[in-house]
């Protein structure tokens, strides 16, 4: 059996969407009052987004918040949240030009991934949404038809999302030195360990730490969303 010649892989939260869907799925639920007090939740979610820009947040800090909101609800009441948030945050925000981004490398053949350090429960609805066929995103543990708020495995964030990659390719009995060309795009220097490691890095509505960083390696720049940057401006 013959396996595509080419790669694309993709983040999620201000890359293919300009927004983090990790921070608004907690700005969702304590605006709706379903993360306790809804003052302390938003408090605690815009120190974690901070400490996220600012290159000192690990996937446990944030797993602690993020995914202990998981372990608040049953599954049948998390997927009738996840839907109005679908419907209220999310498809709103799906931009035509990202879409056309991914459907691109689909229409070419290629494999093609979203790998994303905000967890599979909110991030697998969006993946679907773009028409991705794979995700590679954080785990959460369940137990008992439950969420349990810890993580599952190796966190797909920073170097960690080399390993999942990877990891997610072998399950299929394909590796990385298997393709001619591998794409990711990304907005965040986080992502740096898996730019550095494809043959097409590709800084997608890149922050001002990461443009400056493609520009003096003379990556590509992609901005999905300049409207609305000029408009912020």
């Amino acid at each position: 059996m013959t396996h595509p010649s080419r790669l694309a892989l993709f983040d999620l939260d201000h890359t293919l969407l300009p927004l983090d869907s990790d921070y608004q799925w907690a700005d969702f639920l304590a605006r709706t009052g379903r993360a306790g007090d809804p003052a302390e939740a938003q408090r605690r979610n815009e120190e974690l987004m901070d400490r996220y820009n600012a290159g000192q947040l690990t996937a446990e800090q944030s797993a602690e918040f993020m995914l202990g909101l998981l372990a608040r609800a049953s599954m049948p009441e998390l997927a009738a949240w996840h839907e109005q948030f679908m419907a209220e945050v999310i498809r709103p925000a799906i931009r035509e030009n990202a879409v056309e981004l991914v459907q691109q490398h689909i229409r070419q053949g290629d494999l093609c991934a979203i790998v994303t350090a905000t967890n599979e429960f909110v991030t697998a609805p969006i993946a679907r949404a773009f028409g991705v066929p794979h995700l590679i995103g954080l785990q959460a543990e369940t137990h008992l038809g439950r969420y349990t708020g810890r993580i599952k495995g190796i966190p797909s964030f920073q170097a960690g999302k080399i390993t999942r990659v990877d990891q997610w390719l072998e399950s299929m009995g394909l590796n990385r030195n298997q393709f001619e060309e591998v794409y990711f795009y990304s907005d965040s220097p986080n992502d740096l360990p898996l730019l550095e490691v494809v043959s097409h890095p590709v800084a997608t509505n890149p922050s001002p730490a990461l443009r400056e960083i493609a520009e003096k390696r003379g990556w590509k720049i992609l901005d999905l969303f300049k409207e609305m940057q000029d408009a912020k401006s």
